[in-house]
């Protein structure tokens, strides 16, 4: 199984954030995507575009990308184009936006809210074709861009049964936050009956969690809780998500969600010691495979600076 993280949403040291994770071996950076979201962050596109010129191997994943925010076009010439620039690094997180983000954005760009699903699915039944600079309809005619990319995994949020559906129609992966591996291994049944039902295999799993490892105060959790809440988690379940304690019990949490299924885990810290975190996770990471030791190559790091690549 795979262990990327959340890069920091703003700051000035997004670029030393990178290539620390990247040193340490974790498979993938994540950033958030909306216009007027509730907590502030920087626009995804131009921040992976910036990670994309530091580093050279880790992946660069949207947690998720708003498509119907988007003109489908732009947006597929700024996927093609981030994948030129990483060598085909992207991991395409796509989503319809949440409820929790209000409706702002939505008259800031002309798009009525409750069309977002419809518009979601209609961008994403162009958007391969464009990303690969074929000969795509749009709007009544054929466009082709250039130039072409190779089209990334996509990768689609939100744990609901719309989610779900389009997860089973157009997914490479399906991408819930916020959850726990009892219901994954739930939802897994309904998702392989309906990728059947549009004659596919059954999507991959990605799952956020929320983390917050080593000594955290309790009124820490407590404020990240709330925060959950204000998402429409109930509290006990939100308690449930977050994971706690010392890396070898991350381990074991992540263990947990290998076992029911799940192929990649997006690690999501939200403590202020944002580079701790990170070695934190990169060491539950090494814990899964017995110890940090026994993954580290003779003498503890390359030749590079990093230490050997981490999956599960």
């Amino acid at each position: 199984m795979d262990v990327g993280t959340t890069l920091p949403g703003v700051g000035h040291d997004l670029v030393a954030f990178a290539q620390h994770a990247e040193g340490l071996g974790l498979e993938s950076l994540w950033h958030g995507d909306h216009l007027i979201p509730v907590n502030p962050f920087l626009d995804s596109t131009l921040v992976h575009a910036t990670v994309a010129a530091v580093t050279t191997k880790i992946k660069l994943g949207f947690g998720v990308m708003v498509l119907p925010l988007r003109q489908p076009a732009w947006t597929a010439k700024q996927i093609a184009t981030l994948q030129h620039l990483s060598g085909d690094r992207v991991l395409l997180g796509v989503g319809s936006g949440g409820e929790a983000h209000g409706e702002a954005a939505w008259h800031a760009v002309d798009v009525p809210f409750a069309e977002r699903g419809k518009r979601t699915d209609a961008i994403l039944e162009v958007l391969p074709g464009l990303v690969r600079g074929e000969k795509t309809l749009l709007h009544g005619k054929e466009i082709a861009l250039s130039p072409g990319a190779t089209m990334p995994p996509v990768l689609v949020g939100g744990g609901g049964k719309p989610a779900l559906r389009r997860a089973a129609r157009f997914g490479d992966h399906w991408y819930p936050a916020f959850t726990t591996p009892h219901a994954i291994g739930k939802a897994l049944a309904e998702l392989e009956e309906l990728a059947a039902s549009y004659g596919r295999p059954r999507p991959g799993v990605t799952v956020g969690v929320t983390v917050a490892l080593g000594d955290v105060p309790t009124s820490v959790i407590d404020q990240r809780v709330k925060g959950m809440t204000d998402y429409g988690l109930p509290e006990e379940f939100a308690r449930q998500t977050i994971i706690t304690g010392t890396p070898a019990q991350a381990a074991e949490r992540f263990a947990a969600f290998a076992e029911a299924g799940v192929d990649r885990i997006v690690a999501m810290p939200f403590t202020e010691d944002r580079f701790r975190q990170t070695e934190l996770i990169a060491e539950a990471v090494f814990d899964g495979r017995d110890s940090v030791a026994a993954a580290r190559p003779p003498g503890g790091r390359q030749a590079d600076g990093g230490l050997a690549t981490v999956v599960l």
